[in-house]
């Protein structure tokens, strides 16, 4: 069987889930230990998908990454030789998928893990999976779609075997980190995996409204394997809620849609994947076709640019700008992100980036720049630079779909700009000038511009992924090639619907009161078709401009966001200066200054009570309501530490006395995924609870141990596999057995109220907000 002769042909079925028939035989151990330990039962379960009629089997590798193995003292070559081999063993007219899940490890910016170490534990598993005769990689089940990347760059960049890619979505339509559909999509696409969507989590009853956004934005083959409904666990059995019959019915209501992979995931069997092979044969196959958005993202937000206008902030450059160059010599990352946050708050929607100033490592300052950027605003970039390296590094490691700034007509910049955007996809500026120069006829902008983007259609970059720039020049030295800009940007608008940019304050160099210019200038290119325009956010009459303008233009729906703009003077404040401020936007610096500064006449317990206490609550329902996402919640916390810290050191008896109940976090014995229990910790620590964390992979003996040593009265139970519910069950029994005042909180990716329920726990957290609220209502004794 050859994938290209499937692909976006015919549906294509993939098998179900692994881990559940495993279950079914009562093992309670690593699955992907059992390639070595039990082959025959591995090599059992492929074949009964491959007789259910399966195109594509996945390996018994989700977990084969020497993190997650290293407790084992096994490397995750053996198991991935062992696990294609078993597969090979039974393999008839179909296709081996290397199964590829999470490391369990938080990325940065929410943990410890680098982008390069992520990489690395990848790159050994693919490497390992082309060597020994998969067919193709299969990335599933991630929820960060920056470990996700690092991933598909190890394969793109170290074997040639086609990506599929999955993501798991919540109720709340996002992934835990806060990922959209769209955003997913737009990341995804740019890498140029074969095929993407979405997997695990919720049950194929949940996921219409996510497919129909995959099947209007994806330009992709599109992947779908939902769980078997919720889990739930009795008699020692997980049991799913949806039978065969009824995943079969509602996924074939998916494949209607319009959708082109399908499988199975948690809950799903062979019986499962018979009735869906069936099925195919009897709906209409419906081929993805392009689609024309011309996405930019950040990690958690997207925008199609060619519709409405997208403010570009031009602050973050250095030219002419003393204090900034100075910053970026001296690192100042506060002083950059403090750029940042300013201009998101003025109206930019999208942040221009550049660090060239001589004689600094612009390299190591751009990915510093982003990836502090990255930590606070999810608004997307724009990596600005002449340096081929910095465009390459910058779009390496930037969590999202960026805008270049910049390539031109010439031959040598074409050549050494494209490959790069086709690699880690991107829009990028195209400047219409040449080896000749900057044309003074309309006629031979518009020219280069065709040249440019025939060029690129040589290297497989679309058209929607191109911005075009006819060049601003000062109108004080060429007035009539400035007019020129103005008809060239109207013709192509009208003619060619070109995504268009200028750096608009171009215009006004040499003159007097050059604000009049800029504003005026402003309002005639939007109204020739300008809809990225670069411009200085802090000047109130450009965004006056724009913000009238897209009114007059019919672009504000009953004017609703001008009304909300100018109705009423808005109480003005200098937020940069506030300890609230500086919390919320996760400056750490700043936050560490004020708060000694405060501490000089302001008593300890009232800057917990009246500024830390309400300002992380703030955060937190910013949060609950998806105004900011996981990324900035941490920082937030994070920065709040600092708070306490700095109150700790005036008062060090304050520590203890403001302490509030001890709490044991651990994720259970089996289960080595502690992302969710590390979340927990760090907002439950900034509102004073005293946090004794076990780690991941505890047995209920050591639990039990540092109940009795520490005498505490809460414990917070994880697990992430379905495999370890049992454990989490068994370590609640024994929990209860030796204390009968103890508080038990469980959570996870698997865990629902009703388990919870069931195995007599106290409460159930889906994330840590919801164990505070528990916890400051919950009487102790």
């Amino acid at each position: 069987m050859n994938l290209s002769n499937l692909l976006n042909k015919k549906f294509i079925l993939f098998d179900g889930a692994m881990g559940s028939m495993i279950q079914k035989e009562n093992i309670n151990t690593l699955p992907e230990l059992l390639n070595l330990e039990n082959p025959n039962l591995i090599r059992s379960i492929h074949k009964k998908y491959i007789e259910a009629g399966a195109d594509i089997i996945t390996t018994n590798t989700f977990g084969a990454n020497n993190h997650k193995l290293k407790k084992y003292n096994v490397d995750s070559d053996l198991i991935i030789k062992n696990a294609i081999e078993i597969a090979k063993s039974v393999q008839k007219n179909n296709l081996i998928a290397l199964d590829i899940g999470p490391i369990g490890r938080m990325i940065e910016p929410m943990g410890k893990m680098t982008f390069d170490e992520s990489y690395e534990f990848f790159k050994k598993q693919v490497i390992a999976g082309e060597k020994y005769g998969a067919d193709l990689i299969l990335f599933e089940t991630f929820s960060d779609i920056y470990e996700l990347k690092s991933g598909i760059l190890s394969a793109k960049e170290n074997t040639k075997l086609p990506i599929f890619a999955t993501m798991t979505f919540s109720d709340d339509k996002r992934t835990f980190t806060g990922t959209d559909i769209k955003t997913m999509i737009s990341v995804l696409e740019g890498l140029n995996v074969n095929a993407l969507g979405i997997n695990c989590s919720l049950g194929p009853d949940k996921m219409g409204s996510l497919v129909d956004k995959l099947v209007k934005y994806s330009s992709t083959p599109i992947i779908v394997q939902a769980n078997a409904g919720l889990p739930d666990y009795k008699n020692g059995n997980t049991i799913y809620n949806i039978n065969s019959n009824e995943y079969n019915e509602h996924t074939k209501k998916l494949m209607n849609k319009g959708i082109q992979i399908i499988g199975g995931c948690c809950g799903t069997t062979d019986e499962y994947i018979r009735k869906l092979n069936n099925s195919r044969k009897q709906i209409p196959f419906k081929p993805v076709f392009d689609k024309n958005y011309s996405f930019i993202s950040s990690y958690s937000k997207t925008y199609d640019v060619s519709k409405n206008i997208h403010i570009i902030g031009e602050r973050i450059n250095p030219t002419g700008k003393k204090k900034l160059r100075q910053a970026i010599i001296e690192e100042n990352m506060e002083y950059i992100t403090n750029l940042a946050l300013k201009q998101k708050e003025e109206g930019a929607e999208i942040l221009d980036v550049n660090m060239g100033v001589p004689k600094i490592d612009e390299n190591k300052l751009m990915i510093k720049s982003i990836k502090e950027i990255q930590k606070l605003i999810d608004i997307p970039l724009q990596i600005d630079s002449t340096n081929i390296e910095v465009i390459d590094n910058g779009l390496r490691y930037y969590n999202g779909k960026a805008i270049i700034n910049s390539v031109n007509g010439k031959k040598n910049s074409m050549e050494e700009i494209f490959p790069v955007i086709k690699k880690y996809g991107a829009m990028v500026i195209c400047l219409t000038l040449n080896e000749d120069g900057i044309p003074e006829t309309m006629e031979k902008r518009l020219q280069i511009a065709k040249n440019i983007e025939n060029t690129a259609l040589k290297y497989g970059i679309s058209k929607k992924d191109l911005i075009f720039d006819f060049l601003v020049l000062a109108v004080s030295a060429q007035q009539n090639e400035l007019y020129n800009t103005l008809s060239t940007l109207s013709y192509v608008k009208n003619t060619y619907n070109y995504n268009t940019t200028l750096g608009v304050s171009n215009v006004s160099f040499g003159l007097p009161n050059r604000k009049i210019l800029n504003r005026t200038f402003l309002a005639m290119a939007l109204q020739a078709g300008l809809n990225l325009p670069i411009i200085n956010t802090s000047s109130q009459d450009m965004m006056d401009t724009i913000n009238s303008y897209k009114v007059l233009a019919n672009i504000d729906k009953d004017c609703k966001k001008y009304i909300s703009i100018y109705s009423e003077q808005k109480e003005e404040e200098l937020k940069n200066e506030t300890l609230e401020y500086c919390i919320e936007n996760g400056l750490k610096e700043k936050t560490k200054i004020i708060t000694i500064e405060k501490l000089k006449n302001t008593d300890p317990l009232e800057i917990i009570n009246n500024i830390l206490i309400p300002t992380l609550n703030k955060v937190g329902d910013k949060y609950e309501k998806e105004i900011i996402f996981l990324p900035q919640l941490i920082q937030s916390a994070e920065t709040a530490k600092i708070v306490f810290k700095e109150i700790k050191n005036k008062l060090p008896d304050l520590d203890s006395s403001n302490k509030k109940d001890k709490i044991i976090l651990a994720t259970v014995e089996g289960d080595i995924h502690d992302i969710g229990k590390n979340i927990v910790k760090v907002i439950l620590e900034n509102y004073g609870y005293e946090i004794i964390d076990l780690g991941k992979d505890v047995a209920c003996n050591k639990i039990i141990e540092k109940i009795q040593d520490s005498k505490a009265k809460i414990v917070g139970l994880s697990a992430l596999m379905t495999t370890t519910l049992i454990n989490m069950e068994n370590t609640v029994k024994e929990i209860r057995k030796k204390f009968d005042d103890i508080k038990i909180i469980i959570g996870g990716a698997v865990v629902t109220k009703t388990f919870a329920n069931s195995i007599g726990a106290d409460f159930y957290a889906k994330d840590a907000r919801e164990a505070l609220k528990y916890l400051e209502k919950v009487p102790l004794n």
